[in-house]
């Protein structure tokens, strides 16, 4: 018998059409799949770029450019004092032999005030605060000249209040503020070898109190960084004594020496004082307070007796 040829194998009706709708699902499904892989990539690199920015930006704090920390808060220190070079600044005022600064840097104490102290000095600052306060972020108070923030200007609180001044402050309060202001000028003139009988309170002398409000008026922009003695001409020697406990009372708010490649930062801490030679050689700014309340008084002292103001007296 001859062998029979055989075709190739028969396929079933529609089989083929089956094949055809098989495959075409399964490509369908491989879409959707393929979408969400190239969907959890992405998100997946998104979330890596945002941790990797949080994580620097947390490195750099809330100031890009504060690589070194000169005083923190949590520690207590007898006293730390760094000497810079003397800038010209001086050279266009009247020099004061013994006084002027020939000799320059910046310090920090926490054993000058005590906290009790600087609870107490606080105290009067709520006070005559509470009379007034500026529409923005940055209320100052000034014993000397009576100069009190309000909404957006100032009035003299002493003419403003008149004899309610009496029930506001006391006697022990302005006592303590002149004594706290000696101790101050005592560990000024001792830091950079003069006499403390040189020197001489100069204005302006004021509390200050900051908090996260948006500025107002150009008063309330206290972050911009500046010199002491080309703001304020008369001002030779600058001291901070703070109120308030960075971490604490605020957040934000620290004292930055300004420094090409590598400023140094203050964090404030109750009962501190920091101080400092005048001129653009602590050329400084203030973080901005991004919550809570910033206490501090500006003491600063003059060489020159004709720039000289009295402690103030309640009247």
């Amino acid at each position: 018998m001859a062998p029979q040829r055989r075709g190739p194998p028969r396929t079933a009706p529609g089989n083929g059409a089956a094949e055809r709708r098989r495959q075409g699902s399964t490509k369908k499904d491989r879409l959707p799949r393929e979408a969400q892989r190239t969907w959890l990539r992405t998100v997946g690199l998104g979330a890596g770029l945002a941790l990797v920015t949080l994580l620097i930006w947390s490195r750099l704090g809330d100031d890009d450019g504060v690589a070194e920390v000169l005083a923190r808060r949590g520690e207590v220190l007898a006293g730390r004092f760094i000497e810079v070079p003397c800038s010209e600044d001086y050279n266009g005022h009247r020099r004061f032999e013994g006084c002027t600064p020939r000799k320059c840097g910046r310090g920090v104490t926490d054993m000058v005030i005590t906290r009790e102290e600087a609870e107490q000095i606080r105290s009067i600052a709520e006070k005559g605060l509470s009379l007034g306060g500026s529409d923005g972020g940055a209320s100052i108070l000034d014993l000397h000249s009576g100069a009190l923030s309000v909404g957006k200007h100032f009035v003299n609180l002493y003419r403003y209040f008149g004899d309610k001044i009496q029930n506001i402050f006391s006697e022990e309060d302005f006592q303590l503020y002149r004594d706290v202001r000696q101790k101050v000028q005592l560990t000024i003139a001792d830091a950079f070898g003069i006499s403390a009988s040189s020197l001489f309170l100069t204005k302006p002398t004021f509390f200050s109190r900051i908090n996260s409000t948006e500025a107002q008026t150009a008063h309330d922009e206290y972050w911009h960084a500046h010199v002491d003695k080309v703001t304020y001409g008369s001002f030779d020697y600058t001291s901070l004594l703070y109120l308030s406990d960075y971490l604490e009372d605020f957040g934000g708010g620290r004292f930055v020496f300004m420094e090409e490649g590598l400023n140094k930062t203050v964090e404030p801490r109750a009962g501190r004082v920091s101080f400092f030679t005048s001129g653009s050689e602590n050329l400084h700014r203030v973080e901005k307070v991004l919550w809570g309340t910033r206490y501090a008084i500006t003491i600063a002292f003059t060489c020159n007796p004709d720039h000289g103001i009295e402690d103030p007296v309640l009247t």
